[in-house]
C-alpha cells in the first residue's frame, strides 16, 4: 500500500519517479496482481493520471484495461474505472483551451488510440455487451466511450456495430433508461451512429425511434424545451434527411400530424430565448426535409397534402403573419412555407387566400413582396420572400394569371397596392437588388405560360406627365440601353442581368413577343453593339446574355417582320460579330462561376447581394436553348429549307402515324368486341352441347324402358298362350305372378296418392267457393250495391248541377241583354235620371252574384267528377278480382275432373289385374272383403277384452 500512497501523492523519501515510470509500475500491478482490490486501486490510479499523461496511459495501459473489461466483469467498480480511463485517453473533448496546433495534435492522438482500440472488432462487441449492464457506473462511461469512438472513426465503428448481432437494438434501449443522464448521452451516441449511414438509419427508425423521440420532445416542452429537445431534433434530422424510406415511414406512421403543436405560438412573442429559437429553427428544418425539392415528386406531394390536411400549413402561415417573431425564425418560416406549397395547387390556393392582420387586410403575398422590394430589410429575408414567390408560382398557371392580371389596365385598383404594382416599382427603383428580385419574380409569372407572355405585352406604363404611356417591354429595353447612365445603389451589372433574364424568359417560345421586341428599331443594334465590344471581365456575363437574347430572336422568329427575318439576323451576326465570336460570347453564361452554383437547387442562397446574379429556372432555360441557338446560327438558308421540308415530312408522317394509331385503336376495339361475342357464343355452344348430351341420355333411357316393356309384353303373351294350352303353373308363371303383385301394389300406392291429392283439391275448391261466395255475398254485394247506388246518385247530382248551370247561363245572358238595353237609353237620358242608374247597379250586383255561384258550381262539378272517377275505378278493380276468383274456381273444377278420370282409370286397371290373377288361379280378395274381415277382427278383439 506504500506504493499506492506514493503514487497518489503521499510523502516518501528519495527521488520522485517520473510519470511514465509510475504508469509502467501501475500497468505491471494491473497485470500481475491477484487480488481484485489491488487491481482496482491500480486502475483508479491510472484514471487519475490519464488526463495529464494521456499519451503514456494510452500507449502502455490500453491492452491491460481491455483485459480488465474481459476478465473482471463481476466487479462494476473496476469496470467503471477502466471505461473512464479509456474515455479520457480516446476523447478529444477536454482540450478546449489549447491553441490550434495543440488541438490538432490532440485530435490526431485520439484518432490513433481509436484505431488501436478498434483493430479487433471484438472490442466493440465487448463494449456493446457492457452497455447491457444496468449499473450506472458501467453504463454511463460505456456510452461516453462509444460516442468518442464514433466521433473519431465513425465509418469503421458503424460498420462493426452494423454487423454485430442486435448491436443497434442494444443502443436503442438507452432511450428507455429512466436516468436522464444516460438517456441524454444516448441521444448524442445515436446522433454520431446515424451520421451518413442509411442502413443504420433504417434500423433505428424501425426500432420505433420516431415514437420515442417525439414522446421525449413532448415531455420536455416542445419548442420551449431545453438542450434535450435540440438533441432529439438533430437525431430526427439525421434519420430523415436524404432517406426516402424513413421519410415514407414517418409519413405513413402519422408522425407529421404530431408536428403541428410545435408551432403553436402565443400572441405574446417577446423575449424568445436562444434555446427556443434554436429548437424552432430545427423544427422548421425537419418540415423542410419532408417536402424538399430534391425528394421524389410523389413523396413530396403526399407530404404536402398531409401537411395541409392536418393544419400544419395553416399554423406556419400564422407564424408568418405574427408580430414579434425573431428575424431568423421568420426567414426560415418563409422558406418552409415556400417548400410546403411548391408545386401543390391546393396549398398554393390556400396561401393565396391568406391575409395579413392589417387594417385594411392585405394578402400575405403583397405584404411579403413589400419586404422584398424594401432595401432596408435583411438580405436573407428578401431572398426568402423571393423563394416563396417562386414556389407559389411553380406549376401554378392560375396564380401566374392572377399576378399578371394585377398589371392589366382593366383590373388595376387605384386605392390598393397590388402585387403587380410592387413588382413594377421594384423593377424600376434605384436599388439594383430590388431590380434583380423584381425581374426574376416577373420572369416566374411567365415561366412555361404562353398565355401570360402574350397578356403581359398589353401592360402600359406612365413614365412621366405629358408623355404617352409605353409598354412594359419597351420600358425594360429602354432601361437596359441606358446602362450605367442611371445612378443605382449596389452592383452595376445586377440590374442589367436581371432585365436580360426577364426578356429572355419573356420572348422564348413566344413568336408574338419576339415580333414586339424586334419592332423597336433600337433593340437589335444595341444587342449587336454590346456583343461585339471587347469589355472587361464584369461585362462578359452581360455580353453572353445579350447573345442569348439575340439568339432567341432568331430561333423563335416567325419572319413576320421583313427587316428582321431569321436569315437577315444571321447575316447581321456574321457581318457585325462573326459566328464563332457569337458562339464564344454565348458560352460566357455557362462558364460563369455563379451559374453552376445557381443550377444546383431552386432556393436562392447567396453569400452576399453582389453574387446574386443567376436564377435556378433561368439556368434550365439556358441549358435548353444554348445548343439550339448555336445550331440555328450556323445553319445556312438551304439547310433551313431542308429542315423545314423535313419538318413538314415528319409532320405528315406523324399525321399518318396518328391516323394509323386511330385505325389500330378502332380495330382493337372491334377485335375486343368480336372476342367477347366469340366467348358468349362459345358459352352458348357449350350449353347447347350439354343439353344435347342430356337429351341423348334421356333418349337412351327411354329406349331401355321401351325394350324392357317390350320384353314384358312378349312374356305376358307367351304366358297367356301357355295357360290356354296347359293350365299348370311353372317357374315362369311364378315370376310373372310376383311381378303382377308388385305392379298391383304400385298401382294401389298411386291410387292412395291420387285420392290424397283429390281430397286436397276438394278442400281448395271449397275454400275458393267460400271465398267467391264471400265476395259475391252480403259484404261484397252490399259494397257493389252501395258503390252503384253512390255512382247513380253522383250521376244524378251531376245532371242536376249541369241543368242548374245551364239555367244560370241563360239567366246570365238575359241579365247581360237587359244591361245592354238599359245602357243605351241612358246615353241620351238627362243626368238626373237616378232610377236607371239604380237598376243598372242592381243588375250588375245580380250578375256578379250569379257569376260567383256559377264558379262555385263548376268547382263542385269537378269534385263530383273526381269522386265519380274514383268510384268507377273501385268498381273496375272489384270486377277484376271477381273474374280472377271465377277463373280460379273453374281451373280447380277442371283439375278435379281430371283427377276423377285418373281414379277411374286406376280402378279399371286394378280390376283387370285382379281378374288376371283370378284366371291364373290366385286368390284375390276384394276391398269389401278386406274391410269386412278387419271389422270382424276388431269385434273379436273387443269380445276378448
Amino acid at each position: 500500500m506504500n506504493f499506492f500512497r506514493g503514487v497518489m501523492g503521499g510523502q516518501t523519501a528519495g527521488p520522485q519517479p517520473s510519470g511514465a515510470e509510475t504508469i509502467q509500475k501501475l500497468c505491471d500491478r494491473v497485470a500481475s496482481s491477484t487480488l481484485l482490490e489491488d487491481r482496482r486501486d491500480a486502475v483508479r490510479a491510472l484514471k487519475s493520471l490519464s488526463k495529464k499523461y494521456r499519451m503514456e496511459v494510452g500507449t502502455q495501459a490500453m491492452d491491460h484495461l481491455i483485459n480488465i473489461l474481459q476478465t473482471d466483469r463481476s466487479d462494476s467498480e473496476i469496470l467503471g474505472y477502466a471505461l473512464d480511463t479509456l474515455y479520457n485517453v480516446i476523447s478529444n473533448d477536454e482540450e478546449e483551451e489549447q491553441d490550434e496546433n495543440a488541438q490538432k495534435q490532440a485530435d490526431d492522438l485520439g484518432t490513433q488510440f481509436t484505431e488501436k482500440f478498434i483493430q479487433d472488432p471484438e472490442h466493440i462487441t465487448l463494449l456493446l455487451t457492457l452497455l447491457e449492464e444496468f449499473d450506472f457506473h458501467v453504463r454511463w462511461p460505456g456510452v461516453k466511450l462509444l460516442t468518442a469512438l464514433l466521433k473519431n472513426q465513425g465509418v469503421q465503428v458503424q460498420g462493426i456495430i452494423l454487423v454485430s448481432p442486435m448491436g443497434v437494438s442494444r443502443l436503442m434501449d438507452l432511450l428507455a433508461d429512466s436516468r436522464e443522464v444516460i438517456r441524454n448521452d444516448g441521444l448524442l451516441l445515436l446522433q454520431q451512429l446515424t451520421k451518413g449511414n442509411a442502413a443504420i438509419q433504417k434500423i433505428v427508425a424501425f426500432e420505433n425511434a420516431f415514437e420515442r423521440l417525439l414522446d421525449i420532445i413532448t415531455e420536455e416542452g416542445s419548442s420551449d424545451g431545453g438542450i434535450v429537445v435540440e438533441d432529439c431534433l438533430l437525431l430526427l434530422l439525421n434519420l430523415l434527411k436524404n432517406n426516402s424510406s424513413n421519410q415514407n415511414f414517418f409519413k405513413e406512421g402519422s408522425y407529421i400530424q404530431r408536428m403541428k403543436p410545435w408551432f403553436e405560438v402565443g400572441d405574446d412573442n417577446s423575449g424568445w430565448s436562444a434555446q427556443k429559437v434554436t429548437n424552432l429553427h430545427l423544427m422548421l428544418q425537419l418540415v423542410r426535409v419532408m417536402v424538399s425539392p430534391v425528394n421524389s415528386p410523389g413523396a413530396t406531394a403526399s407530404c404536402q397534402k398531409c401537411m395541409y390536411q392536418c393544419g400544419l400549413l395553416q399554423q406556419l402561415c400564422t407564424i408568418l403573419m405574427a408580430t414579434g417573431v425573431p428575424a431568423d425564425i421568420l426567414t426560415e418560416t418563409i422558406n418552409t412555407v415556400s417548400e410546403v406549397i411548391r408545386g401543390s395547387q391546393v396549398n398554393q390556393d390556400y396561401f393565396a387566400s391568406v391575409n395579413a392582420p392589417s387594417n385594411p387586410p392585405r394578402p400575405a403575398i403583397v405584404v411579403l413582396l413589400m419586404s422584398m422590394v424594401n432595401e432596408r430589410q435583411p438580405f436573407v429575408l428578401r431572398c426568402a420572400v423571393l423563394y416563396c414567390f417562386q414556389c407559389f408560382l411553380y406549376k401554378n398557371q392560375k396564380g401566374q394569371g392572377e399576378i399578371v392580371a394585377t398589371l392589366l389596365p382593366s383590373t388595376i385598383d387605384a386605392n390598393s397596392i397590388s402585387a403587380g404594382q410592387l413588382l413594377c416599382g421594384g423593377l424600376f427603383s434605384a436599388d439594383s437588388l430590388s431590380n434583380w428580385c423584381a425581374a426574376v419574380a416577373l420572369a416566374h409569372t411567365l415561366q412555361d405560360n404562353l398565355t401570360q407572355k402574350e397578356q403581359l405585352l398589353r401592360v402600359q406604363l406612365a413614365t412621366s406627365l405629358g408623355k404617352p404611356p409605353v409598354s412594359l417591354l419597351q420600358q425594360c429595353t429602354n432601361i437596359l440601353s441606358q446602362g450605367d447612365k442611371i445612378v443605382r445603389r449596389g452592383s452595376k451589372v445586377q440590374t442589367r442581368v436581371g432585365l436580360l433574364m426577364l426578356l429572355c424568359t419573356w420572348i422564348s417560345n413566344c413568336p408574338i413577343a419576339v415580333t414586339h421586341f424586334l419592332h423597336n428599331q433600337d433593340n437589335v443594334p444595341f444587342l449587336t453593339a454590346q456583343i461585339s465590344e471587347n469589355l472587361g471581365e464584369d461585362e462578359r456575363l452581360v455580353q453572353g446574355l445579350c447573345a442569348l437574347l439575340l439568339g432567341i430572336c432568331i430561333y423563335y422568329n416567325d419572319n413576320s417582320l421583313e427587316n428582321y427575318t431569321k436569315e437577315k439576323l444571321k447575316q447581321l451576326i456574321e457581318k457585325r460579330i462573326g459566328k464563332e465570336n457569337f458562339v464564344e460570347k454565348l458560352g460566357f453564361i455557362t462558364k460563369h462561376e455563379l451559374y453552376s452554383r445557381a443550377a444546383l437547387k431552386p432556393q436562392p442562397v447567396f453569400p452576399s447581394p453582389e453574387q446574386m446574379l443567376f436564377d435556378h429556372e433561368f439556368t434550365r432555360l439556358v441549358k435548353e436553348l444554348e445548343g439550339l441557338i448555336t445550331k440555328a446560327v450556323h445553319k445556312s438558308s438551304e439547310e433551313e429549307k431542308k429542315e423545314e421540308e423535313v419538318k413538314k415530312t415528319l409532320e405528315q408522317h406523324d399525321n399518318i402515324v396518328t391516323q394509323y394509331k386511330e385505325l389500330i385503336r378502332e380495330q382493337d376495339a372491334q377485335i375486343q368486341e368480336l372476342k367477347e361475342k366469340v366467348a358468349s357464343m362459345s358459352a352458348h355452344t357449350e350449353q347447347l352441347q350439354a343439353t344435347v348430351s342430356q337429351q341423348q341420355s334421356q333418349i337412351q333411357q327411354h329406349k331401355d324402358q321401351y325394350n324392357i316393356l317390350k320384353l314384358k309384353l312378349g312374356k305376358e303373351n307367351q304366358s297367356q298362350s301357355n295357360n290356354q294350352g296347359d293350365s299348370q303353373v311353372n317357374g315362369l308363371q311364378t315370376e310373372e305372378l310376383s311381378q303382377l303383385r308388385e305392379e298391383l301394389e304400385e298401382l294401389r300406392r298411386q291410387q292412395t296418392l291420387l285420392q290424397t291429392q283429390l281430397s286436397e283439391k276438394d278442400a281448395l275448391i271449397d275454400s275458393l267457393k267460400s271465398a267467391a261466395q264471400g265476395a259475391e255475398g252480403p259484404a261484397g254485394g252490399s259494397d257493389n250495391t252501395e258503390l252503384l247506388q253512390e255512382l247513380e246518385a253522383l250521376k244524378n247530382q251531376v245532371q242536376s248541377h249541369l241543368a242548374e248551370i245551364g239555367h244560370l247561363k241563360a239567366e246570365r245572358q238575359e241579365l247581360l241583354r237587359r244591361a245592354e238595353a238599359g245602357v243605351k237609353p241612358s246615353d241620351t237620358a238627362p243626368p238626373g235620371d237616378s232610377q236607371s242608374d239604380a237598376a243598372k247597379v242592381d243588375l250588375e250586383s245580380r250578375l256578379a252574384a250569379q257569376t260567383a255561384e256559377m264558379e262555385r258550381l263548376k268547382e263542385s262539378r269537378s269534385d263530383l267528377e273526381q269522386q265519380l272517377a274514383s268510384a268507377t275505378s273501385s268498381v273496375a278493380i272489384l270486377q277484376t278480382e271477381k273474374s280472377k276468383l271465377q277463373t280460379e274456381v273453374q281451373e280447380s273444377k277442371k283439375e278435379q275432373d281430371d283427377l276423377l278420370m285418373l281414379l277411374a282409370d286406376q280402378d279399371q286397371k286394378i280390376h283387370s289385374l285382379k281378374q288376371r290373377l283370378k284366371d291364373l288361379g290366385e286368390t284375390v280378395e276384394d276391398e269389401d272383403d278386406i274391410d269386412a274381415r278387419d271389422q270382424t277382427s276388431d269385434e273379436d278383439d273387443e269380445d276378448e277384452d
